[in-house]
């Protein structure tokens, strides 16, 4: 069954930013008095929000979490993303060779999106269909499902005939509860041991390192399912 819809994650997915959030949030829950490392950040976090985050980490803790963290992280991530963000290798390539209609669908704001993305062709190849899950809908973040849903109704797609590629298993598993295929990713310079595996357990089909794998990835997965 061919696919319909490719929707991509953007953090750790198209833009090497999962690791530069990881670094700016362990310094400052550190400082915070809850110690971590960025690593760890990386492998127990991404994909939430920095709220989404603080909120755990408050529960888990009985840390006091100030909300000035917020604010706080905002403006040093704004300040990372200008100077430090990569592309990751092979996506701009992939992308605009897609056969595919093809999305975005993440947890940051539609403002941190643009600015990422226009750091390279990204932007132009995705626009105007760029959907920041705080902004469109139920407005809820991932892991809930509805940022997803939103993407599939917006193309008038069945859900299953979706293929998303995401790094983190909140994502995967938003992605596989709006009922669609995923592809895990551990190409983002966040990635560590067992990152492959987590993704496997959250519910991606398969898990590739290496965007130029992508195409023939795609093609197999219309196969499988066609073989079921």
């Amino acid at each position: 069954m061919e696919p319909q819809l490719i929707i991509f994650d953007c953090d750790g997915v198209l833009v090497d930013s999962e690791i530069l959030a990881a670094e700016v949030e362990s310094k400052l829950l550190t400082e915070s008095g809850y110690p971590i490392e960025a690593e760890a950040i990386a492998e127990r976090f991404a994909g939430l929000t920095w709220t989404d985050i603080l909120i755990q980490v408050e529960k888990e803790s009985g840390v006091p979490i100030s909300a000035s963290l917020i604010e706080e992280s905002a403006r040093q991530m704004d300040h990372k993303l200008r100077h430090e963000l990569n592309v990751i290798e092979g996506i701009e390539q992939v992308a605009a060779a897609l056969k595919y209609p093809k999305c975005i669908a993440s947890n940051s704001t539609s403002a941190s999106l643009k600015m990422m993305l226009e750091q390279s062709t990204l932007y132009d190849l995705f626009a105007p269909n760029i959907f920041s899950a705080r902004e469109v809908g139920t407005r809820k973040s991932k892991p809930a499902p509805d940022v997803y849903i939103y993407a599939a109704k917006h193309f008038n797609v069945d859900p299953a005939r979706c293929i998303v590629i995401e790094d983190s298993a909140h994502g995967v598993h938003a992605a596989v509860t709006a009922g669609m295929r995923v592809i895990g990713f551990t190409g983002g310079a966040h990635t560590y041991p067992g990152h492959a595996d987590k993704l496997t357990d959250a519910g991606a089909e398969t898990v590739i390192s290496r965007h130029r794998d992508l195409p023939a990835v795609i093609e197999a997965m219309a196969v499988w399912s066609e073989a079921v």
